[in-house]
């Protein structure tokens, strides 16, 4: 049995803004340690405690960098990982900021942003295994909207590899599960962030419930999977957009 009294652990990638950043802060609120990972350096502003010696500074695009930060992330964590968050996701633009089709996307495009929103979430999760499964973790993928639908700024590239973390999330519950680990996904909408793309206000009219959603609210979400409130739930992709979806 777990001692009750041990601080948990959380690893999430992707946390330097957005979403990332207001889970950070929700775990840290609940007092879960917090390692983070993200392609820039720690930024003295963010208001967690800790939050320098816990950041790995990794660029999830480059595969072979992914693979050796395992190596660091278990040096950092001990024997248990009780939750992998993967949140880190790329949309790149054209020059002009607008979206990028399977017309006009390259191969190399493909390449990075697949390693960064698909391949890195299952390469992480496979080399922590032995340190989920002995804390009976969970994993959460971040998915989106826009794995099922075709969106007006979300690129090809990137909903594709949405969508493809979506049935990579059912695989993983299927495999991780006989090691008690749990693992399901949450699919954001239209997030309040501060890089929303220009013309995010005209879809508040196709949300049923009106407005955008707050990065809070998908931190609560997230925070809920890794929870022990959500012991038997795997497989599963929680939509957290407003009713978009329906």
């Amino acid at each position: 049995m777990d001692n009750e009294n041990e601080q948990k652990i959380v690893v999430l990638t992707g946390a330097s803004r957005g979403i990332g950043h207001a889970t950070v802060k929700k775990f840290a609120s609940e007092n879960w340690r917090v390692i983070t990972c993200s392609r820039q350096a720690f930024d003295d502003r963010c208001p967690w405690p800790g939050g320098e010696q816990n950041h790995i500074q990794l660029d999830l695009a480059n595969p072979s960098q992914t693979i050796e930060a395992i190596n660091e992330i278990k040096s950092r964590i001990g024997k248990k990982l009780h939750a992998l968050v993967n949140n880190a996701g790329i949309s790149p633009k054209d020059k002009k900021g607008k979206r990028l089709n399977t017309l006009d996307t390259d191969l190399r495009t493909w390449g990075q942003v697949f390693h960064v929103n698909f391949f890195a979430s299952v390469v992480l999760a496979r080399g922590l295994q032995n340190e989920l499964a002995a804390a009976k973790g969970a994993v959460v993928n971040v998915t989106s909207i826009a794995g099922n639908r075709v969106h007006p700024f979300a690129g090809s590239a990137y909903a594709t590899s949405k969508a493809a973390l979506s049935a990579l999330t059912r695989e993983m519950a299927a495999d991780f599960g006989p090691l008690n680990v749990r693992v399901n996904a949450i699919a954001p909408g239209e997030v309040e962030t501060d890089i929303l793309s220009p013309g995010t206000e005209n879809l508040i009219k196709e949300i049923p419930l009106r407005r955008l959603g707050l990065p809070q609210e998908v931190a609560n979400t997230i925070f809920f999977l890794c929870s022990e409130t959500s012991s038997y739930i795997s497989g599963e992709e929680l939509q957290v957009n407003g009713g978009q979806h329906v």
